[in-house]
């Protein structure tokens, strides 16, 4: 029998895959930023509300020009994204109409397959660009308040789906003891780095005995975690923060739970806010760290998930957190070992890493 000869790609044959590769990305991007389009100036939500419409309907109905709604209705027609009642019609005599599924997924904030706040972290991105590249010659960085509202709402847009189906309903409870005494009368938590808020409105959600406090550094994005409390009626029970915890190391505590939802890779100098943590916790409270999902080890080529994680490193983490000096430079694709090293640093025994299946995140208790 004779051996199976595997022949490597010629120069010209990677060549052809990686330019044909290109132009299919650039024809995604051109998507990613059209929908960004169509999320910031509400013209999605015209659509849904107001059924299939010409493009002089959709701008008189959203304060916008109809040549451009024009051309964006086009664009996602041909794209997919929209549906269009007669494409042999005049430009614009066409009504479009956008499909059930796909508003789900652009404007349904609640829905666990919403995606519109991607869209919107690229568009922060691309528009701190001229930022990212001086830091990238000079070894500086570019702070979190740089992204904007954009960056600022993708983030607690983006994650506000999962907190509010899945932390309360199955995350917490897999951990018994700490879901037992969260459903007990005097129950406290300390949600750091708390972003929108949505985790803490969530936990509150799920467990009305208890009383939350959010803290976060920026104090735009506690200005917002402030305003979606009061919108979700839980105010009463959660209070936000602009507080560094460094350098209050026990503002309120000790905490029953003290959490860290997707944040510890972006800080600059993860360790102390850890043992700023376990000071919060006390001697009985649990420390519960949620981040990606990296692979265990660096591996080339990667899957789709380890390419995105590595593509908000470069755009936005890995620059957030060398904004600050000194920086340890985690950036998002933090693997366990790395976190575990954090955590005996700062006092603890280890990371231990929980049973929670989830895709893209991974939940650790620090023990």
């Amino acid at each position: 029998m004779n051996a199976v000869t595997t022949m490597a790609p010629t120069d010209g044959e990677q060549r052809d895959a990686l330019a044909e590769r290109l132009f299919l990305a650039a024809v995604a991007s051109v998507d990613v930023l059209a929908v960004h389009v169509g999320d910031r100036l509400g013209w999605y939500a015209a659509l849904a509300a107001g059924g299939p419409s010409t493009a002089a309907e959709l701008a008189a109905a959203t304060g916008s020009d109809a040549r451009y709604a024009r051309e964006w209705l086009e664009q996602q027609a041909v794209t997919g994204i929209l549906e269009v009642d007669d494409v042999a019609a005049g430009a614009d005599a066409r009504r479009y109409t956008l499909p059930a599924g796909h508003a789900e997924v652009l404007l349904d904030r609640e829905s666990l397959s919403y995606s519109a706040p991607f869209a919107r972290i690229m568009a922060a991105c691309a528009n701190v660009m001229p930022d990212l590249l001086e830091a990238f010659r000079t070894g500086g960085g570019v702070p979190w308040t740089a992204y904007g509202a954009d960056g600022r709402e993708a983030q607690a847009d983006a994650n506000r789906p999962l907190f509010q189906h899945l932390l309360g309903q199955q995350w917490l409870p897999a951990l018994p003891d700490v879901h037992a005494r969260l459903s007990e009368p005097g129950a406290r938590v300390a949600d750091v780095a708390c972003g929108g808020g949505w985790s803490s409105i969530a936990i509150a959600r799920a467990y009305p005995h208890a009383r939350i406090d959010g803290y976060d550094t920026d104090e735009a994005s506690i200005d917002l975690a402030r305003a979606n409390a009061a919108a979700a009626g839980v105010d009463d029970r959660v209070a936000f923060h602009v507080r560094d915890i460094t350098l209050d190391p026990a503002p309120a505590g000790p905490y029953d739970l003290v959490c860290v939802f997707e944040a510890i890779h972006d800080m600059a100098q993860p360790v102390p806010v850890l043992a700023a943590l376990r000071a919060l916790a006390g001697e009985d409270g649990t420390v519960l760290v949620m981040d990606e999902r990296t692979a265990e080890t660096f591996t080339a080529p990667a899957d789709e998930l380890e390419r995105m994680l590595y593509g908000y490193s470069v755009f936005c983490c890995l620059p957030v957190g060398r904004s600050e000096d000194p920086s340890v430079a985690t950036g998002t694709v933090m693997r366990p070992a790395t976190l575990a090293g954090y955590a005996r640093d700062a006092g603890f025994a280890d990371a231990e890493v929980l049973g929670i299946e989830h895709d893209v995140f991974r939940f650790y208790r620090l023990v």
